[in-house]
């Protein structure tokens, strides 16, 4: 049968067809996927984690012989003198890291690039990269405590204290390892930065975008010490997990002392007068304490150190500490604006002696591993001393009925304890109150304004400056007798000491008075028949006490108060220094080493000291 042309055209092409099939299964060999295999690129499964690429050596675990640091987490270690432990930090955790949606260029990367910002336009010779990563910078702090240091053979002849530890913080993939480097070829300074410790801490932070290389090196130590060291090291993005404050005033106030105690108390809590406030506040104990006597090293080297000061200091008022039997604390609203604040009492001290006290915050109480600035906060020390062993200055506090009294008085050993005494001086002033009570009954205190005494002054006003006044005279305010400050005043001269010593004629020619009665005895006659301290000196009370009851009380009570440099006032008051140093007696007054201006300007007396400058007083 004869084709026709059309039928003749279609037979070529079907041949023709038929042979390039076989010739192209002759030339080449394809292999065809299975279905399972079909998947597009973008769409591959595999089960390494979603770990940025930084450093591909720290894929899922650090290598060996660094150790790897959790947010908020300190990690305990110890290092041997002349060596360096290391740890890598990494900064953005997976569940933070976010994939970018390919872009219409299907996310191509030129080779070696690093996994950031997808790029825009393909460069020539890009590879096929399905989802790439963006990588933000983040601020890193880090924070160590020392908590162990090599410790002095013998303490008698080792004046200083062993070398600090230092960190070495790297950013850069290459320097992973980053310490001290002996040898004339050192590492260049912008790849690692080293950070010595100051009195056993460290704070540090920097900004990257990769993972954190660091190193802590324990520096060779002289002869004469031994042992090693122990510290404590956390790296977080929230902020130091270890901190510490020395630039700023002490939160601490020195209250007072007497031979074997010493009495100190926060700064307000908090400024608000709101009850809820208040009570809140007044219901957590937010401090913890450290005392050391200045003639110990055993913290010199570790003042910084929350954990340092806890194992090493002589006493620890801490849920840890040692000695912490030693000291009492609590809350009280003693003081300054009669707000909140956190008091410590401490026994068992030496006599004659000097000592500091550091506040702190424990993180353990509160937050702890796993929080945001859990691990302390340690304050600037704040100084204070104790008396001598005379024993005739004690401290009171916590009294019922002179509430702000929390100082020490004139005192006998052989009288009994502090709570006998602190109610002895209480019901002196309970007594003595009453007979002014009565006559402020007669008072028509509850009067229309028209009727009453003053327009700016009433009843409560004239009780209160009353009692801070009564309290004041009838409580004096004890120094050792062998104080030499120019402001303080002898009493009872002519009694002997509690251990029956008596002062020689050498001590008494130098004071021309001292045969008067207002040096031979105490300004109140029940002390010398009761108490039998001996001499002591009292820190007088301030002038501006009898200025405000003239201003606040009646004038038919018919107080009075003579003016500054008349006969009886340099016995009988003293005034305010400016400056903040403690030389005269008020209500909440407090040794002021630290943050002397500060606590002195909260004062509710200050400024009627400073405005009146010569106030009169009243001599009893």
């Amino acid at each position: 049968m004869q084709l026709s042309p059309l039928q003749s055209r279609l037979a070529a092409s079907l041949m023709a067809s038929c042979l390039l099939i076989i010739i192209y299964f002759t030339l080449f060999s394809p292999h065809f996927a299975m279905a399972l295999e079909l998947q597009e690129p973008d769409q591959i499964v595999t089960d390494e984690p979603d770990i940025p690429s930084f450093d591909r050596s720290i894929l899922a675990r650090a290598p060996a012989g660094v150790t790897a640091l959790t947010n908020n987490e300190a990690m305990p270690m110890n290092v041997v003198p002349g060596t360096t432990q290391f740890f890598v930090f990494t900064v953005l955790p997976t569940s933070s890291r976010s994939l970018e949606l390919r872009s219409e260029h299907d996310g191509l990367l030129a080779p070696g690039e690093e996994e950031a910002v997808v790029a825009v336009e393909p460069p020539a010779g890009a590879q096929h990269r399905p989802l790439a990563k963006r990588q933000s910078s983040r601020m890193v702090y880090i924070s160590a405590n020392t908590c162990e240091q090599p410790r002095a053979v013998n303490v008698s002849t080792t004046a200083q204290s062993p070398p600090q530890l230092t960190l070495y913080v790297s950013t850069s993939p290459s320097n992973q390892s980053p310490g001290p480097l002996p040898g004339p070829v050192q590492r260049d300074v912008d790849d690692q930065v080293a950070i010595e410790f100051v009195e056993g801490a460290v704070m540090y932070n920097v900004t990257t975008t990769g993972d954190l290389f660091m190193g802590v090196s324990a520096p060779e130590i002289p002869s004469g010490f031994d042992g090693s060291f122990n510290f404590r090291l956390a790296a977080s993005t929230d902020a130091y997990f270890y901190t510490y404050n020395v630039e700023d005033d002490a939160d601490l106030i020195w209250v007072d002392s007497d031979s074997q105690g010493a009495l100190l108390i926060t700064h307000n809590l908090t400024q608000s007068s709101d009850p809820v406030i208040e009570q809140k506040v007044m219901s957590t104990q937010p401090y913890v304490m450290f005392a050391q006597n200045k003639n110990d090293t055993s913290i010199i080297g570790l003042m910084h150190s929350f954990c340092g000061l806890e194992n090493h200091a002589q006493i620890a008022a801490t849920k840890n500490g040692q000695f912490s039997a030693m000291v009492s604390t609590g809350m009280t609203k003693r003081g300054q604006g009669n707000l909140p604040k956190q008091q410590f009492f401490f026994t068992g001290l030496n006599s004659s002696s000097s000592y500091l006290g550091i506040l702190a915050r424990d993180g353990n109480l509160t937050s702890g591993n796993g929080q945001i600035a859990g691990g302390g906060h340690v304050f600037k020390a704040t100084n204070f001393s104790t008396k001598s062993d005379h024993g005739n200055c004690a401290i009171i506090v916590d009294l019922e009925f002179c509430d702000q009294v929390a100082y020490s008085v004139p005192s006998n050993p052989n009288f009994g304890n502090a709570t006998k005494l602190a109610k002895f001086y209480d019901n002196l002033a309970i007594q003595a109150y009453d007979n002014f009570n009565k006559s402020l009954a007669q008072v028509p205190c509850e009067a229309d304004s028209t009727q009453r005494y003053s327009l700016v002054r009433n009843c409560t006003h004239c009780a209160t400056a009353y009692k801070d006044w009564l309290c004041s005279i009838l409580m004096p305010r004890c120094e050792d007798f062998d104080n030499p400050a120019p402001y303080l005043h002898p009493r009872a001269m002519a009694q002997p000491f509690p251990n029956g010593d008596t002062l020689d004629e050498a001590t008494r020619a130098q004071f021309p008075l001292a045969d008067t009665r207002a040096f031979r005895q105490s300004r109140v006659s029940q002390i010398d028949d009761i108490i039998k301290p001996g001499p002591y000196k009292e820190l007088l009370p301030c002038e501006d006490l009898c200025y405000n009851i003239i201003q606040s009380c009646p004038a038919s009570f018919n107080f009075g108060c003579p003016r500054p440099g008349v006969v009886g006032f340099n016995s009988s008051y003293a005034r305010r220094d400016p400056s903040g140093l403690l030389t005269c007696n008020y209500p909440g007054s407090a040794h002021l080493e630290s943050g002397a201006r500060r606590a002195i300007s909260s004062s509710p007396w200050a400024a009627v000291g400073f405005v009146l400058g010569a106030v009169i007083v009243l001599l009893i």
